[in-house]
């Protein structure tokens, strides 16, 4: 057998092999083009009833998020290097911040607040309320259900920036 004929049976596999990836690769793609297209278009802050201030790969902020969408708030998520900036600008003081921050109208929520909390302020209006906290991370509420829920209180801040307590609720375990 002379060397081009066998150079030529050891390519073949290998440009073979090349030929599938491409084809899967590309098959990928377009899966990926198809559900981009066809997902549901990101929602201006102007639109939204709730806009949050989180960062892209934190796990809880986007289980709170689909909580409020699930509830039927139209959210905005504006993904942030850190919340520190919004939360200075919106007055959030610093013994009750946590992961993400959000604006709903000229109030912001902090933490894993309830969404039945969120609509209680947009239909509600409440003129001694310009923030709610959820302080820290506690297990059961919303988008951080888990096993040994707790009972968490939810703070209410006052345009004078007094903090009391707002609601208080019990926690949910994870679903099964």
């Amino acid at each position: 057998m002379s060397k081009q004929k066998r150079h030529r049976k050891f390519t073949r596999p290998r440009q073979s092999a090349w030929a599938i990836a491409a084809v899967i690769g590309f098959s990928l793609l377009l899966i990926a083009g198809a559900a981009i297209w066809w997902s549901e278009p990101p929602v201006s802050p102007a639109q939204a009833d709730v806009v949050v201030y989180k960062q892209a790969n934190c796990s809880c902020c986007n289980k709170w998020v689909s909580h409020l969408q699930d509830s039927g708030l139209v959210v905005s998520v504006q993904n942030v290097r850190s919340t520190r900036e919004i939360q200075q600008a919106v007055g959030v003081p610093d013994e009750l911040r946590a992961c993400h921050t959000a604006t709903v109208g000229d109030r912001w929520v902090e933490g894993h607040v309830p969404a039945d909390l969120i609509y209680r302020l947009l239909n509600e209006d409440p003129d001694d309320v310009r923030g709610l906290a959820v302080a820290g991370m506690p297990i059961g509420s919303p988008g951080m259900e888990g096993p040994n829920a707790q009972t968490y209180e939810v703070m209410r801040v006052t345009p004078e920036g007094q903090i009391d307590r707002y609601a208080e609720r019990e926690g949910a375990n994870s679903r099964p």
